[in-house]
C-alpha cells in the first residue's frame, strides 16, 4: 500500500478525533466525578459503542485474527466465551451501579476497600490493577506498531506506529477524561464495524465468495476446522484462554467501572443488548479474517501479521483497507486511554486519595491528570519488548486479574468475606500469576490465570473464615443494595 494513502488515512483521523473530543467538553465540569464518570449520566447507545470499541481493540482485528490463523475455529468458541460471561454484567452490573450511586465510588477498587471495611484492600486492588494492566496497555500499542507496519511494507517502524498510539492515547485522555474518550469510542466503533465487514465481504468474493473460501479451507486446511484441530487448541490451553475472558466484565476495573457511568438500570439493559449483538457480529469478522489470510498468506512467520497483511494485500482495495486501518488503530488507542483513565483515577483516589490531604478531590483530579503520561511511558517500554501473539498476551494480563473475582463476588453475595482474605488473596495469587508467567510454567500443564484463580479463592475463604468480618459494612452491600435494585424494577 501507498505510503501517502497510509499517511493521509492517519491525519484524517487525528484531526477528527481531537475534533470530536474538544466537543466532547461542552457542558464539562471540572471535577472529579464528571472527569473519570462523566457524572454517572451516560446512555446505553454511547455506552454500548464505547464498551465495544474499548473491549474490541488490536486483540480482535489483529490478536483474534492471528489466533484463528494459528490454531483455527478453536479461537471461535474461545471469544463465544467472553461474550457469554457478559451474564455476569446481568447480576453483577446493577450492583456496580446501585454501590456506585448510593455511595458515590469512582474506582472499583474504593468500592472493595468500602465494602471490607480496609484502606489496605483498596491499595493491594488498585496496585494488582496497574501491574496487569499495564502490559495489557502494551498489547494494544503493539498492536497498532505491527499494523502501520504490515500495511506500509516496513516503511513506517514498528516504533514510529507505538509512539503515536500512545502520544494520542494520552492527548485524547487529557481533553476531557471519559466524554472524549467515549464520544471519539463511538465514532470509531461505527467505523470499526462497518469497514470491517466491508472487508469481509471484499475477501470472501476474491476466492468465490464464502462458499470459495471454506472450500479453499476444506480442501488446504482441514484441520483448522476442527478442535483441537492442529494441536494448538488442547483443553490446557482453551481453559487457560477461556477463563480470564468469561470473568473479563468484572475482573478488568476498566470495564467496570464504566458501570458506575450509566444513568440507569434501563440505560445498562440498552448497553447490555446492544453490545452482544454488535459483538456477535465483530467476533465472525475477526475469525473470517483470520482464515482469509491463512487462505491467502500461508507462511507467515508472525500470526500478528494477518490482519495487516491482508489489508496490505491486492486483494482489499487500499482506500477500504485504510479505512479498516483507521478503525483497528481506533479500537486499540481506546483501550489504552480507557485503562489510562482508569489506572490514573485509582492513583489518585486509592493511593493519594488514602494519605495526608489527599481526601481533596481537586487535587485528586491533579495527580490524576500528572500520572496520566506516565503510566503510558511505561505501558510504551512493555511494547518495544514485541512479544509474540497479542491474543494470548491479552489473556495473559487477564490472567493476572482473575485473582480479584473471588473479592468481588464475595463483595456482594457473602456476608462472612474479610479484608484479609481478600489480601491474602490478591497479593498471593497475583505473585504466583507473575511467576508462573516469567518462568513460563505450567504446572500439570494449566495456565497461570487457572491456578491464580483457584488459589485466590482458596485463600480468599480460608482466610476469611479465620478473621472477622466487617458485618456492618457487609450487610449493606448483600442485603440493602439487594433490595435496592430491587424497588427499582429493572433487569
Amino acid at each position: 500500500m501507498e505510503l501517502t494513502l497510509v499517511w493521509t488515512g492517519l491525519a484524517v483521523y487525528v484531526a477528527m478525533a481531537i475534533a470530536i473530543a474538544l466537543l466532547s467538553r461542552k457542558g464539562m465540569q471540572r471535577e472529579l466525578n464528571d472527569y473519570f464518570l462523566a457524572r454517572r449520566s451516560m446512555g446505553g447507545v454511547l455506552s454500548a459503542l464505547s464498551y465495544g470499541a474499548t473491549t474490541y481493540s488490536a486483540f480482535m482485528l489483529v490478536g483474534l485474527a492471528g489466533l484463528t490463523y494459528q490454531g483455527g475455529v478453536g479461537a471461535l468458541g474461545f471469544e463465544l466465551v467472553y461474550l457469554s460471561g457478559m451474564v455476569l454484567v446481568v447480576y453483577f452490573g446493577p450492583r456496580f451501579w446501585m454501590a456506585g450511586k448510593t455511595f458515590g465510588y469512582v474506582t472499583p477498587s474504593e468500592m472493595l476497600g468500602d465494602r471490607y471495611d480496609s484502606r489496605a484492600v483498596a491499595i493491594v486492588t488498585a496496585i494488582a490493577s496497574c501491574l496487569f494492566l499495564i502490559p495489557y496497555s502494551s498489547v494494544q500499542l503493539a498492536g497498532v506498531g505491527y499494523l502501520l507496519s504490515g500495511m506500509s511494507g516496513g516503511a513506517i517502524s514498528f516504533t514510529t506506529g507505538a509512539v503515536i498510539a500512545t502520544v494520542l492515547a494520552v492527548g485524547l485522555a487529557l481533553i476531557a477524561g471519559i466524554r472524549s474518550v467515549a464520544w471519539t469510542d463511538a465514532f470509531q466503533a461505527l467505523i470499526m464495524l462497518v469497514a470491517s465487514v466491508g472487508v469481509v465481504w471484499v475477501v470472501a468474493r476474491g476466492l468465490g465468495g464464502f462458499e470459495g473460501l471454506f472450500s479453499a479451507l476444506e480442501r488446504d486446511y482441514p484441520e483448522w476446522l476442527t478442535v483441537p484441530g492442529n494441536g494448538y487448541f488442547s483443553f490446557a490451553t482453551f481453559l487457560g484462554l477461556t477463563l480470564p475472558w468469561f470473568f473479563f466484565s468484572i475482573s478488568n476495573p476498566q470495564v467496570s467501572q464504566r458501570l458506575f457511568m450509566l444513568s440507569s438500570l434501563a440505560e445498562m439493559r440498552r448497553m447490555l443488548l446492544l453490545f452482544l449483538g454488535y459483538g456477535l457480529i465483530y467476533t465472525l469478522v475477526a475469525i473470517l479474517w483470520g482464515f482469509s489470510a491463512l487462505v491467502h498468506f500461508p507462511d507467515l512467520k508472525n500470526p500478528d501479521l494477518a490482519t495487516p497483511t491482508l489489508l496490505g494485500s491486492p486483494v482489499v482495495h487500499p482506500v477500504l483497507g485504510v479505512v479498516v486501518m483507521i478503525g483497528i488503530l481506533a479500537a486499540a488507542i481506546s483501550t489504552i486511554d480507557s485503562i489510562l483513565l482508569t489506572l490514573s483515577s485509582m492513583v489518585a483516589r486509592d493511593f493519594y486519595g488514602n494519605i495526608g490531604r489527599g481526601k481533596d478531590a481537586v487535587r485528586q483530579l491533579r495527580v490524576g491528570r500528572w500520572v496520566m503520561p506516565v503510566i503510558a511511558l511505561l505501558a510504551y517500554g512493555f511494547a518495544e519488548l514485541q512479544w509474540d501473539l497479542i491474543a494470548v498476551l491479552s489473556v495473559s494480563s487477564s490472567a493476572g486479574l482473575l485473582v480479584m473475582v473471588p473479592a468481588i463476588i464475595g463483595a456482594f453475595f457473602w456476608r462472612r468475606g474479610t479484608a484479609a482474605g481478600v489480601i491474602a488473596a490478591v497479593a498471593i495469587g497475583g505473585l504466583l500469576v507473575i511467576a508462573l508467567e516469567l518462568t513460563r510454567t505450567t504446572p500439570l500443564g494449566l495456565s497461570s490465570g487457572v491456578w491464580g484463580f483457584a488459589v485466590s479463592l482458596l485463600l480468599f475463604v480460608a482466610v476469611s473464615y479465620v478473621t472477622e468480618a466487617p458485618t456492618g459494612k457487609a450487610e449493606r452491600f448483600v442485603g440493602d443494595i439487594r433490595e435496592l435494585i430491587r424497588g427499582k424494577g429493572a433487569f
